[in-house]
């Protein structure tokens, strides 16, 4: 009876989506070296692994740059392309971010293999061990090599960012975002020294992930109700011509908008980043710092530009308020700061309100100059931090503001990097700062939004207060006598901190070639 049924019904052929591999070559690469290192701890002797996962770690991340460079250079059309049923857009904006991540992505990395800033490396001997043990106390003095897991787990962050910032349907933008964030709560526990912060970060970062996740998705159901898809086009085309109900439109806007403005910590859905910056190794710190950011913004201007453009007149004015409350969140509360790391986090918290700012302008300016901003915040910021890991006393980095009081006396040079990356981070001219906020600001303005530039110009100047008290205080304060040391930096270091101020100089003085990449194209949906 059954052959009689089969030999009846129709044969119904199940079609392969058509997939630009080219297009998507550098995300393929990622995740498929990612899956190989995962290969390596399975399979490979314990001494001869960190060796291995450093080196097909970088050799992933420059193959993936040199695709990048060849499809872009080469068959890119220039509206962009989508590819695996629509669900990835490969347009100017996501090359550029791809390139952006990659480059962040390979100085972040060089941190991560240091071993020499800290014996053994920034992170934990075993994951197992616990807080505040014998155990704990002898590995965090000890030498032993660190966890090596922590390759492929960046590996997949990134592999999972790079889809996020290019994902064309708001389904494969949560798998995205839950393939980014993963690997970042993991990491995030790993640190070597002061296990029970790492882990509390760890744990905060997860629940309030957890949180922002479920935002998210809720956001997606009720725009699937409303526009009966999930990919931006079709949300964009049933926001501009149909005659439902407008409640489920911005009611999923809303909740869409708060997971995505959680990766961005964009105040006031930050709560996270001050602990978590705090608390991670300082190498996963400056990973998260940089290229979380780009990502999310990259998904953010996504989201507006295609979906939801036609209805910019009804959400400009939340996110307005959005944006002031995260330079305010960021400004005021960076001034009360003793730590470094946590004034580091309230500072980004600032900058994700100025890049909110330009997001919201919806022209190509203001696109072009918010993918410039996350370019050189990026390198501007995972500097600072590898700066940050070299200042140590004897319980490993001394982040508080009293240990960096006279540091221009013990290091000079160290002193003068640090300053430099202040000054970009406060946007003082001759530096990549000045000219991401200039452009932004600009855009702004060319757009009609005059009053909120002015009150982004005010928190600016208040921010630039607290990176001056900490150069005052490097330049103007005598050195404690049992002060802490600036460690000799590695070779890995060394490169990660010189990548990114060589990379903050030359925005400064000569931005036009990368603003000329920037505004090169247009979403294609």
């Amino acid at each position: 009876m059954l052959d009689m049924f089969l030999a009846q019904a129709p044969t119904a052929q199940v079609q392969a989506p058509p997939v630009d591999y080219a297009a998507v070559l550098p995300m393929l690469i990622v995740f498929g070296v990612a899956c190989v290192g995962v290969l390596v701890e399975a399979f490979a002797p314990k001494a001869t692994r960190w060796g291995i996962q450093v080196a097909i770690s970088v050799i992933a991340i420059l193959a993936a740059g040199v695709s990048l460079i060849t499809y872009a250079s080469g068959s890119s059309p220039k509206a962009g392309t989508t590819t695996f049923s629509g669900a990835i857009s490969v347009d100017r904006p996501s090359l550029f971010l791809w390139g952006t991540l990659l480059l962040l992505a390979l100085g972040a990395l060089l941190l991560i293999a240091d071993r020499k800033v800290e014996p053994g490396g920034a992170f934990v001997a075993q994951a197992a061990i616990s807080p505040g043990t014998a155990q704990d106390r002898a590995q965090a003095g000890a030498t032993t090599a660190s966890q090596t897991e922590v390759f492929p787990l960046t590996l997949f962050a990134l592999g999972g960012m790079m889809a996020f910032c290019a994902a064309n349907d708001l389904l494969t933008m949560f798998i995205a975002l839950e393939v980014l964030s993963l690997p970042l709560y993991l990491m995030c526990g790993l640190a070597r020294r002061r296990r029970l912060i790492s882990q509390e970060s760890a744990v905060k970062y997860f629940l309030l992930g957890a949180f922002s996740s479920a935002f998210f998705l809720y956001g997606l159901a009720l725009l699937y109700g409303y526009a009966n898809s999930v990919k931006l086009a079709d949300i964009a085309h049933a926001a501009a011509g149909s005659d439902r109900s407008d409640t489920l439109l911005f009611a999923g806007l809303g909740l869409l908008v708060v997971g995505l403005l959680f990766k961005g910590s964009v105040g006031p859905f930050h709560t996270w980043t001050p602990d978590v910056y705090q608390g991670a190794p300082t190498p996963v710190t400056g990973f998260m710092a940089a290229c979380t950011k780009v990502a999310a913004f990259g998904a953010i201007l996504r989201v507006l530009s295609v979906a939801f453009s036609s209805t910019s007149w009804e959400w400009r004015g939340v996110l307005w308020a959005v944006a002031i409350i995260s330079m305010v969140i960021g400004a005021i509360l960076g001034l009360t700061q003793t730590d470094v790391k946590r004034m580091i986090a309230y500072s980004s918290i600032a900058h994700a309100g100025f890049l909110l700012v330009g997001a919201i302008a919806m022209t190509e300016n203001g696109l072009s100059s918010t993918l410039f901003y996350l370019l050189a915040y990026g390198f501007t910021t995972l500097a600072a931090f590898g700066v940050i890991s070299l200042v140590r006393d004897s319980r490993g980095e001394a982040t508080h503001l009293s240990a960096w009081a006279g540091l221009a006396k013990r290091s000079p040079v160290l002193a003068g990097v640090f300053t430099f990356l202040l000054l970009a981070l406060a946007g003082i001219p001759l530096t990549s700062g000045f000219v991401g906020k200039f452009v932004v600001f600009s855009a702004a303005l060319s757009d009609g939004m005059a009053p909120l530039v002015v009150v982004a110009l005010v928190f600016s100047a208040v921010a630039a207060f607290f990176y001056l008290r900490v150069i005052v205080l490097m330049y103007f304060s005598e050195p404690a006598a049992d002060g802490p040391t600036v460690s000799v930096p590695g070779g890995f270091t060394t490169a990660a901190i010189t990548l990114g101020v060589v990379v903050t100089l030359v925005l400064g003085l000569v931005p036009a070639f990368a603003l000329n990449w920037a505004g090169s194209g247009g979403f294609a949906s």
